[in-house]
């Protein structure tokens, strides 16, 4: 017995029913991009060790800056901006990371709807998405833009709460 599956809906039933996998969507779907005329690399990390832990440690205690047109990151120290894994991080600042309070408003939407804990990839990113939006909220003029970034800061440390204590 064979059915002719023209619709949509009954097509999707059926994959559903054959393959019945959970697709959840990417919470950084640019870290799956490869950007032509960039050094970027699919999926770019920038922790692996205990080393890169405190390199970044180190980083943020020296200081960076985000430019707010181009939104690039700046080390502050010479020595720790010339290090090859310094360019790994400013690949994810730059080309991964949520920029508008929209896309930061997606990224907490979705995190708020999941029920596993994020792969070490994409904690990573959220971590390095608060420190960005720490570095917005700390430039901005209007109380309002500070307060509505403020208040998406808060939801994605809570997001992130929520994530490291699901079990």
């Amino acid at each position: 017995f064979k059915t002719k599956m023209t619709s949509p809906v009954s097509m999707c039933m059926w994959t559903l029913i054959k393959f019945p996998v959970l697709v959840c969507p990417a919470l950084y779907p640019s870290a799956y991009r490869i950007k032509t005329g960039t050094h970027s690399r699919l999926n770019p990390t920038f922790q692996r060790s205990q080393k890169d832990v405190d390199l970044l440690f180190e980083i943020l205690l020296a200081g960076t800056q985000i430019d707010s047109g181009e939104h690039r990151l700046f080390v502050l120290d010479e020595e720790l901006a010339s290090l090859r894994q310094v360019k790994k991080l400013e690949v994810i600042c730059e080309d991964v990371l949520p920029k508008t309070l929209s896309e930061v408003r997606h990224v907490v939407d979705l995190l708020s709807h999941r029920n596993v804990p994020l792969h070490w990839d994409d904690y990573q990113r959220t971590v390095l998405t608060l420190v960005y939006i720490s570095h917005t909220v700390a430039r901005l003029d209007s109380e309002l833009s500070q307060q509505a970034w403020g208040t998406v800061l808060i939801q994605l440390f809570n997001a992130l709460h929520k994530d490291l204590t699901i079990n």
